[in-house]
């Protein structure tokens, strides 16, 4: 029995170790700045969204098409 379980434990540290050799390396670098999306404000409500997402009007960014209709809102902001 004792040697059953060293032969079980000993196939189950190859294929751990083999596993682990044959894994791709993966990068654990963090996302870099110029990756992220560029950000604007809402000329209405003030909420940033990225830039690909939002709508433009006369130089100016609205997150929807509401508030685009509503144009810019009071300058309290």
């Amino acid at each position: 029995m004792l040697r059953l379980l060293f032969w079980i434990a000993l196939i189950a540290a190859a294929v751990w170790l083999w596993r682990k050799l044959k894994a791709p390396v993966a990068p654990t670098q963090s996302p870099r700045e110029q990756d992220a999306a560029p950000m604007v404000r809402c000329a209405h409500c003030g909420v940033h969204l990225p830039r690909d997402r939002a709508l433009s009007l006369r130089q100016q960014w609205y997150c929807s098409q509401a508030h685009l209709e509503q144009g810019p809102g009071s300058s309290d902001r």
